[in-house]
């Protein structure tokens, strides 16, 4: 709507705007004006000044300035319309209107903004009184307090089926006007009707209530949770009305965007907090944490997002930690991708041990549940998990199905320059999975030193050629599937059943790096808790040990499969197990020998050749695979025990360079 001129400036003389701007900074007098500090920045010298005869303001440690329009758009983060609207009813004024239907219009909305206002205050009473006893006892359950109730407006929605239609009829509504509230239900089939015309009922009973508000905080819609143990359904919203459309509200947005304006840095600050219900929006709220919104029982829409992105740039979308939320993260990524643009993209949070929000505050408290928002992932890494874990990628035509996927699904972003950041970015990721798995299974003299059966190239006792190591600068993504003992326990938690027949011997293994550890761990734990053994659980666990570099490890590791133990792969699978854990014994038997073979040298002043090419070929001769072995192709297994026999050829080389 456009403002005529006149109007606006009715709106400023009638609203002093250090009174506007002392409900969130606290001005002390200076002369005329007013000084405090920035709203928009952590100080500490006020530099924010505020001249009430002039109508402005200006902060000198961000450089904004403005009237009152301007800062109600910046701390509350609305659009210059809905600040007028805002501060013109703060005023007493009625927006102007353009033509006699948009007047009508507007006399309606505002009838029906008032009879939503007094249902409001309705169901607030009757949560206080005997009738709310039951009402009361499920919100103390669910750890919200009385403050709690005021805070929110929860109130009571006792049963029978007239209870608000007669208490706002006696007070001046008409059924017509509630029913289009979406307050009331009226009956449409001539079956339903009696004599006295049309059956009409509440359409909240014995339901506690949460009420819904739009961007300027009015109440239009309730939200309501049955008591009743067999009610349908649990969760019911009003209906769609002038109102309200549910595809186009979120729960708590107007308070959200308040809290949400004066965090100045930090993950938290990049936009709004998503859950999947009102209660866990409220509970984030009561835990300090309150710039979280709900959806009202649908999948977000692209209205719901567009009003996100006006809050911020970057919100994230928090999910239960269970299947469902899974999904419902992966359809907000087929919602988003169409939209995403430079500055306005999506984060996820899938919280632990199938918990929500609520859950998460009340078990582990606020401090869990906000490091767990801050450790948000963006858009991009859940898109690569959906797609990396819809099959396996064990065959070139499933990994060509890996890469049509990923195109597709770039392909759906409508900016260019974001689509084409996103190719070149899962095409960097799929290069370097595929080649972090291949460096995984590849045995130590490369692709082409193993004939067979696993003999070493080059027959007996020659020289091996060193297989690839992993580079630490190339981060988790690349060097997640070159972790000494990595696949084993993969492989394991893979394949029911076999973590118990092995339990002692991999208990007892010493794994090198500490994250498989934490994971080998994280797997006896599922195991102890009694819970189903699958990488998700073992995740969970990571996650509430606070173990993410490992719980990363464990989810990018490529998705092979359960062993089948009674073919030749379940063999090579304990083979390796036994000869991961020699192959430890080794490394420390062969940092020995050098160690006796240097302090022998430097004690006699003696070429230590004569010694150490026996001592190499002894240990080598004693730990190469026996003819039998080889034959059952665990070249995977021995691979550790290998690298570390050419820890002693690669020594000699160093120490005698001419042979």
């Amino acid at each position: 709507m456009r403002f005529p001129e006149e109007f606006l400036k009715e709106v400023r003389s009638r609203i002093r705007l250090s009174d506007v701007i002392g409900r969130k900074v606290k001005l002390t007098k200076r002369g005329k004006d007013y000084v405090g500090l920035s709203p928009f920045t952590t100080e500490k010298t006020p530099s924010f000044y505020v001249h009430d005869k002039d109508g402005f303001y200006k902060c000198f440690s961000s450089g904004k300035g403005g009237d009152v329009f301007t800062f109600v758009m910046e701390t509350e983060r609305l659009t210059f319309a809905e600040a007028v609207e805002k501060l013109a009813r703060d005023a007493g004024l009625e927006l102007p209107s353009q033509s006699a239907e948009e007047k009508e219009t507007y006399v309606k909305r505002v009838t029906l903004l008032d009879w939503a206002e007094r249902a409001c205050q309705f169901f607030e009473q009757q949560l206080r009184r005997s009738v709310g006893a039951e009402a009361r006892t499920y919100l103390e359950k669910r750890g919200f307090s009385e403050a709690a109730w005021k805070r929110h407006r929860m109130g009571f929605a006792p049963d029978g089926w007239r209870n608000l239609l007669d208490e706002l009829t006696k007070q001046g509504a008409t059924p017509e006007e509630l029913i289009e509230a979406g307050l009331v239900v009226e009956a449409d089939d001539d079956g339903n009707k009696r004599g006295d015309g049309p059956r009409r009922w509440d359409r909240f009973r014995n339901r506690v209530i949460f009420p819904i508000a739009d961007q300027q905080g009015r109440i239009i819609a309730f939200g309501a949770r049955t008591l009743d143990p067999d009610g349908k359904p649990k969760y019911l919203n009003s209906s769609d009305s002038p109102l309200f459309h549910k595809g186009k509200t979120l729960y708590r947005y107007s308070a959200a965007r308040e809290a949400l304006a004066p965090i100045k840095d930090g993950p938290l600050s990049r936009g709004l907090i998503v859950t999947e219900g009102y209660v866990d929006a409220i509970a984030l709220a009561e835990a300090g944490i309150g710039s979280a919104v709900a959806p009202l029982g649908t999948a977000l829409t692209e209205d719901q997002l567009g009003l996100l992105w006006r809050a911020g740039p970057e919100p994230i979308l928090c999910f239960d930690g269970d299947a469902a939320g899974l999904n419902a993260a992966y359809r907000s990524i087929d919602r988003a991708l169409p939209l995403i643009e430079p500055g306005r993209s999506l984060w996820f949070v899938l919280l632990p041990d199938g918990m929500d929000p609520d859950d998460m505050v009340r078990l582990k408290g606020a401090t869990a549940m906000r490091e767990a928002l801050e450790a948000a992932r963006p858009l991009v890494d859940l898109l690569w998990k959906r797609e990396l874990e819809a099959e396996p990628v064990d065959t070139p035509e499933r990994r060509a199905g890996l890469q049509a996927r990923l195109d597709a699904a770039a392909a759906r972003i409508q900016h260019p320059a974001v689509r084409k950041a996103y190719e070149q970015d899962l095409r960097s990721r799929q290069y370097d999975h595929f080649r972090a798995a291949r460096q995984s299974s590849q045995p130590p003299g490369g692709q082409s030193g193993w004939q067979g059966g696993g003999r070493p190239a080059g027959g007996g006792g020659g020289k091996f050629a060193r297989g690839p190591k992993p580079n630490p600068k190339q981060g988790i993504a690349v060097g997640a599937t070159r972790r000494s003992g990595l696949g084993l326990l993969v492989r394991a938690i893979e394949t029911p059943g076999l973590l118990e027949r092995v339990r002692e011997p991999l208990a007892h293994a010493e794994f090198p790096d500490p994250d498989v550890q934490a994971i080998r761990d994280a797997a006896f734990s599922v195991l102890d808790a009694g819970e189903s053994l699958d990488r998700r659980q073992v995740a969970a666990h990571l996650r509430g040990s606070d173990r993410l570099r490992s719980e990363k490890l464990l989810e990018e590791y490529p998705a092979i499969g359960p062993l089948d133990l009674s073919l030749a792969e379940g063999r090579e699978w304990f083979l390796a197990l036994e000869r991961f854990r020699s192959a430890i014994a080794v490394s420390d038997e062969t940092r020995a020998v050098k160690q006796e073979v240097s302090d022998e040298g430097a004690e006699t002043g003696r070429d230590p050749m004569t010694r150490l090419k026996p001592a190499v070929a002894e240990r080598q001769q004693m730990l190469r695979p026996q003819a039998g072995q080889e034959a059952d192709g665990a070249e995977k297994g021995a691979s550790e025990m290998w690298n570390a026999i050419d820890d002693l050829d690669e020594e000699m080389k160093r120490r005698f360079p001419n042979g």
